[in-house]
């Protein structure tokens, strides 16, 4: 979080307000000017506090509420959007005996901060998300730390509750870190093939992998997409945004791969870059790394040209730099779309 903001309305709020400063200096702490005690770190403002609160939900990553909870809750319900934008909300009583994570609890890291916050003040922590509750996993973080993108949100509210209620999950991986659990709850059980997945008794399932995954089955499923592929991009100076967003997607869709899991675009270092690739970059908002003919060169590539090398320096572009930057193994060949076109795309391998 960059922008956290503390909210204090009485004069014991302001004192742990200033704990709070102490503990994190980054964090600006908010008071009634009428309560001024002339600490400079504290911005005394002058307006309602109804206000105040309304600036400060939506202007933070994270808003610490020092006074009642159902003060609070009347005063931002009518500014609530969704757990996706809401912004995480804390509220902690005027002794410090409770820190209670209100809103956004595991997307906006309401719960962590609870968590971090409790400890420093050495108060109660308290969290109510069935999850956390009941140290299961949270369907809607999976992977977050590692970057991982959820395909369709739409089953995790559904799978969470199988998941709390100890119904069976099952889980199948193919990319990505292994490392995203500590240990797997008795009613989630890991499967070696998407087969095997779909011969289970499991009552939903999470699937970590790049591949597109047949409707019938995504419907039962949450699919999390680990940023594996590098796609590598062969062109000339004047290849459109047009006609290289075509050739990939094209090649996304022959080879049965998800959009969602582009981690990086790559290419030969030109004298100037290519506007087309800078512009398909901003659009899909993907990286876009340059390497140098000469490392390419080093390269060995399954389809060699000795036209590229004519033109290029090195007889693979598209192939080399998928392999290079990846690190990893090619899992699409040079694909051709002439004149002046070529994709190939490479997998992680983590």
């Amino acid at each position: 979080m960059e922008k956290i903001s503390v909210l204090a309305i009485t004069k014991n709020g302001i004192n742990i307000g200033q704990n709070l400063k102490e503990f994190f200096p980054k964090w600006s702490v908010f008071a009634p000017s009428k309560l001024s005690n002339q600490n400079d770190s504290i911005t005394w403002y002058s307006g309602p506090t109804s206000e105040k609160i309304v600036e400060l939900f939506k202007n933070n990553d994270a808003l610490i509420c020092l006074f009642s909870l159902g003060a609070v809750i009347r005063l931002i319900a009518p500014h609530l959007k969704d757990k996706k934008t809401d912004p995480a909300v804390i509220v902690i009583d005027d002794k410090t005996n409770f820190v209670i994570s209100v809103l956004s609890g595991h997307i906006g890291g309401a719960n962590e901060l609870t968590e971090i916050i409790a400890k420093k003040l050495q108060a109660q922590p308290v969290v109510t998300t069935a999850a956390d509750v009941n140290k299961t996993i949270a369907v809607d973080l999976v992977g977050r730390d590692f970057g991982w993108k959820i395909e369709d949100d739409s089953n995790v509210t559904r799978i969470s509750a199988h998941m709390v209620n100890e119904e069976q999950i099952g889980v199948f991986q193919d990319v990505g870190k292994r490392n995203w659990y500590k240990q797997l709850p008795k009613n989630v059980s890991l499967y070696n093939t998407i087969e095997e997945l779909k011969n289970s008794k499991s009552k939903a399932n999470l699937i970590i992998s790049d591949k597109v995954i047949e409707d019938d089955l995504a419907s039962e499923s949450v699919i999390y997409r680990p940023p594996s592929l590098v796609i590598g991009i062969g062109l000339h100076w004047d290849t459109s945004k047009e006609t290289i967003k075509d050739g990939i997607n094209d090649c996304l869709d022959k080879f049965k791969l998800s959009s969602k899991s582009i981690a990086k675009l790559v290419s030969i270092k030109k004298p100037e870059d290519v506007q087309g690739l800078i512009d398909v970059g901003k659009e899909m908002k993907i990286p876009v790394e340059y390497v140098e003919r000469e490392d390419l060169a080093k390269v060995t590539a399954p389809n060699p040209s000795d036209t590229v090398k004519a033109f290029e320096g090195t007889p693979s572009v598209s192939e080399a730099a998928a392999i290079l930057v990846s690190n990893g193994k090619l899992i699409v060949e040079k694909q051709k779309f002439p004149p002046n076109l070529t994709i190939a795309i490479a997998r992680i391998e983590n």
